[in-house]
Formats: C-alpha cells, structure tokens, sequence
C-alpha cells in the first residue's frame, strides 16, 4: 500500500484516513468502484475507467461528484504524490453518509470519495511459462453485474472456494450451463480455431483489458467472435482459455476443474496475443 490516500478531495496520510460508519458503502455496499493500472506514472486507459464509472453511477442513481477533467487532475495528482511507478489505483464513490441508516435512498447526502494506490506487480514468471488452474462455479450474483458495485460478497466466497481448491479463478456458470466471466476477470477461450468471449449483457461486467484484447485480436487478424451463449461443454473441450483483467493483464488457464486444457501448456494464440499486449501504449 502507498502513503497518501484520497478523501472527498483532500490527500491524507493513508493510515488516518476513515469516513463515517453511517456511510452507506460500509453499511449496504450502496457504492460503485473503479481499479486502474498505472503504467511508469501513467494510468492505463483512464477515459474508459471514466466513462464505466460514469456509466454506474448513473445506473445506481449517485451523482458523479466531478467533471472528467477534475477526475483526471486529481488521480493524477494521488499517482504522483504517492511516486509514480507502476501502481494500480483503487476509487470508490459511495452514495454517501446520511445521518439515519434505513433502506431508502437517502435524499440532499453527499457522495463520499476514497481513493488509494497499491504497488503493481508484475505476473510471476512460472505463471506465464506453466498458466494457471481455475474451477467452475454456479452464478449466485444479483442480475446486474455490469455495474462495478461494491456489493462483491459472491465473488469473494467462490474466489476462496477457488482458493481452497489451489485455483487462481472461479468462472460463474448460468442456468443454461453458459459459461459467463470470472470472479474478478472476463474469460476468453479458443475453441475450434476461433477465439470466442461471452457477448456483453448486465450480467457481464464490460471489462476495460477485455477491451484492449478485442482490440488486439481485430489489429492481428485473429479470428474471434462475441457468443450470446459460450457453452461449458466448449469450454471443457477448447484448445485455450485465458482470464484477463486491470490487474491481470491476461493469463492463460491451463487446468480446469482439474482437468488439464489443450495441451496442458499455455497455448500459441495466448503468446501472440499477450506479446502485442506489451506492446500498446500504456496510457
């Protein structure tokens, strides 16, 4: 953790920074969230961390507390004070602290801002020469996980289970045995030749990296499609599978449930596609 957070403005001594216990995030994870890779003091595709935070803040009905251009002066300003590196910088917008907890929304309360940076690092070197194993898991998650809510609980409960099970990642499971996104990642798999990814609806979480990596796959003429519907059974039978996300950047999955994927090696569309990665401006 770095020194200096960011409360309602004012920069503040990580370690004495609090907001009230009346504050509706803490008390019905009644806030929306950002995390955004930090690149040698450059924070990564910071528009489009905006633009999503805008987009849930409007969704859950908390006024945005900034204009884009005092957003982008003040995590600059947090990125800079706390030395600039690679880093990822957590936000959090909460609706606010009224003086009386009750389940209605509160009216005339101001949004609470907390903000904070973590040193990143990068991917360990055996995780990208061997992969890494994931598990599957039932989605037990409120039906509107496009909004990057706080309300995390499900998501935290089956990444332990994953955990218990020597798995990096949980990937939910629907009702109809399709395959959705990851505990904290979006998937990617390739089945058949072609790269497919779950097309976007509320419950996918339009994850910028998952963004980036379309991008990458159409600049490199690499055939690849957006499903409605990515059954587990392909899932269980693709030659790849990779997780990505701010944090991750992408990796490749090379256990399922146990069960070795492909060859049991990251796989060759995987390297092409994290070498261009490296390669796009970090910014």
């Amino acid at each position: 953790m770095t020194d200096t957070a960011l409360i309602n403005g004012s920069f503040v001594a990580a370690e004495q920074a609090s907001i009230s216990i009346f504050d509706r995030g803490f008390l019905f994870a009644d806030s929306v969230y950002e995390v955004v890779p930090v690149y040698a003091g450059r924070p990564f595709r910071l528009e489009a961390h905006l633009s999503r935070l805008a987009d849930s803040l409007a969704a859950v009905g908390i006024d945005n507390p900034h204009q884009h251009g005092d957003w982008v002066r003040l995590l600059n300003d947090l990125i800079n004070v706390n030395g600039g590196g690679d880093q990822s910088v957590y936000l959090q917008v909460t609706r606010g602290a009224p003086a009386r907890r009750e389940h209605r929304l509160p009216q005339d309360v101001d949004p609470n801002i907390v903000a904070f940076c973590q040193a990143r690092r990068p991917p360990p070197p055996a995780t990208l020469a061997d992969g890494v194993a994931a598990v599957t898991r039932r989605d037990t998650r409120w039906a509107r996980c496009h909004i990057k809510s706080t309300s995390l609980l499900a998501n935290v409960l089956a990444a332990a289970e994953a955990h218990a099970e020597e798995a990096t990642e949980a990937l939910f499971i629907d009702e109809a045995d399709g395959v959705v996104e990851g505990s904290s990642s979006n998937i990617f798999a390739v089945v058949d030749g072609r790269v497919l990814t779950p097309a976007l609806r509320p419950a996918i979480l339009p994850g910028i990296t998952r963004g980036v990596v379309l991008d990458v796959l159409a600049a490199n003429d690499i055939a690849h499609h957006m499903v409605d519907h990515l059954p587990l059974t392909a899932l269980r039978r693709a030659d790849e599978i990779w997780i990505c996300s701010s944090s991750r950047e992408i990796m490749p999955v090379t256990q399922l449930d146990g069960v070795t994927v492909g060859n049991g090696r990251p796989g060759d569309v995987w390297a092409k596609v994290y070498g261009a990665l490296q390669e796009v401006d970090h910014e």
